[in-house]
């Protein structure tokens, strides 16, 4: 099982990203997938969630900003972020969850500075 997170980086305040989450070694399309995020010393902040049937869910920090969408042939989460805040500077993760099951990615880094 593998989940590889990229598109993190660099942008200014008010800037967009658009992050990646490639998966493979389990079946990525019965798996609910999230993003969750953690800034240095702190737990981690559960972002967003696109479970089996395509529903979306949002956390308030991020609503309206994040768009989390899943293209279950390329077997790919992503995570289309805009109006980015200094805030929003933490690394991302996205999580693979089935019943008791829960795989993570390694995470990426996103920074808000200008």
């Amino acid at each position: 099982v593998q989940l590889v997170e990229s598109g993190g980086g660099m942008v200014q305040p008010g800037g967009s990203l658009r992050l990646s989450c490639a998966a493979s070694g389990f079946t990525f399309s019965s798996y609910d997938m999230s993003w969750v995020r953690q800034a240095p010393g702190k737990g981690p902040e559960w972002v967003s969630s696109i479970n089996t049937a395509n529903r979306t869910f949002y956390a308030d920090s991020v609503k309206g900003r994040f768009t989390i969408s899943r293209d279950n042939v390329k077997n790919t989460l992503y995570l289309q972020m805009s109006s980015l805040k200094p805030e929003d500077s933490v690394l991302y993760y996205c999580k693979a969850t089935r019943s008791s099951n829960d795989f993570w990615g390694q995470g990426t880094q996103v920074t808000v500075s200008g």
